[in-house]
């Protein structure tokens, strides 16, 4: 059984491997406090009042993210599609664009999660990348009949228990969903599920529904870290900026220009 290895440069830039020896759980958690909680006992997405921000990012060391190629029932054009994105060393989020759902997450740098409560939101913000934000409404509300595309889509969410989930469509086709280049329509449908387990991890899960693309769902997981006392801060990204000096070959050599990009 084959897993999906990303090129050379993509790895030494992203450090993204795919496995499918460990589940989000089986990784050793070190010790770690309680999540926190509001006054009525519901789990908090990021700090509690008083105590210190941070990020979370997510843990390569755990070999995720996590799901294998094998799995995914493409269509043919679908695959066609995939294995071409293979030949490139850069992807749509690496030239400034916005990326939905679980792309979000695959920076260096991580995302901060803020739950502003009186406005019955949820903000996503990206650091690496665009430097953008997404946003999810919590008031109930249904999604609109016909969207406009864009590409954080328009997400609605709900609290199960300890866990968010976060319902988006409305997606258009400009970015990828994940590093490893799975295509999708404006018709994609995914569903994520972020459940804190204590204070310094959570765990996420993500079910992509598109059956222009594929004949089953895409499921996926990764674990997020928090880094307790860590910030948003200024990143730079340039539209057109090919990064040169960045793009290495499998003897870690600077090489002189980077792939033309397939959307």
């Amino acid at each position: 059984m084959s897993l999906f290895r990303s090129s050379v440069s993509t790895r030494v830039l992203c450090t993204v491997l795919f496995t499918t020896t460990l589940p989000v759980q089986a990784a050793p958690a070190t010790e770690s406090d309680p999540a926190p909680r509001n006054a009525e006992g519901r789990v908090l997405i990021s700090h509690a009042p008083g105590q210190p921000k941070g990020l979370w990012v997510t843990d390569y060391s755990t070999g995720l993210p996590f799901f294998n190629i094998d799995d995914v029932k493409f269509k043919p054009w679908a695959k066609g599609l995939f294995d071409e994105r293979q030949k490139h060393d850069l992807e749509p989020h690496a030239r400034c664009k916005a990326s939905g759902a679980i792309r979000q997450l695959l920076t260096p740098y991580g995302v901060e999660i803020l739950e502003v409560t009186a406005l019955q939101r949820v903000y996503i913000f990206d650091i690496g990348g665009p430097h953008s934000y997404r946003e999810i409404h919590m008031d109930d509300r249904s999604h609109p009949v016909a969207p406009e595309p864009t590409n954080y889509g328009h997400s609605i969410g709900w609290w199960q228990g300890d866990t968010l989930v976060i319902d988006s469509v409305g997606y258009n086709t400009d970015f990828w969903f994940e590093r490893a280049g799975l295509p999708h329509t404006e018709d994609v449908h995914v569903t994520e599920y972020y459940t804190r387990r204590d204070k310094n991890t959570m765990d996420y899960r993500f079910v992509m529904v598109d059956p222009t693309v594929y004949d089953a769902p895409v499921e996926g997981n990764l674990r997020l870290n928090w880094r307790e006392g860590e910030e948003l801060f200024e990143y730079m990204c340039q539209q057109s900026n090919y990064a040169t000096d960045l793009m290495v070959n499998q003897d870690l050599e600077a090489i002189g220009k980077a792939s033309k990009i397939v959307p």
